[in-house]
């Protein structure tokens, strides 16, 4: 009896591993076809997110560029006005202050045309 129970033991270990490594490999393949599987729609779900990103950051771009050189006009009319007021004020000031060099020249000419009279008078005196 010993010896047929050596047989089953012997033919258990010969034919069990070739018999395991066959579910083994079985196992492997089914789960590679389920990550590949996976992975696949992983790869479409990335690949249809990054399109939306890209559709998303050029619309946004867009959009700040409209809004940048909305607010660059903006301020180029701000500018342009300003100028203008700026250049109104300064000729204004200009001839308020050639009208008070002018009243101030006259002023002095007249002041001056007094004091030769009065010098011419002097000497007039002074002669006689």
């Amino acid at each position: 009896m010993k010896k047929f129970w050596i047989a089953v033991v012997g033919t258990a270990l010969m034919f069990g591993p070739s018999l395991y490594a066959q579910d083994v490999v079985t196992g492997v393949k089914d789960a590679s076809k389920d990550v590949a599987h996976g992975t696949k729609k992983a790869a479409d779900k990335t690949a249809d997110a990054t399109v939306d990103a890209s559709k998303a950051t050029a619309k946004g771009t867009k959009k700040a560029a409209v809004a940048t050189g909305d607010a660059t006009k903006d301020a180029s009319k701000d500018v342009a006005h300003g100028t203008k007021k700026a250049a109104d004020k300064t000729a204004d000031a200009t001839v308020d202050a050639s009208k008070a060099t002018a009243k101030g020249t006259k002023k002095a000419a007249v002041a001056t045309g007094d004091a030769t009279k009065k010098a011419a008078d002097k000497t007039v005196d002074a002669v006689k």
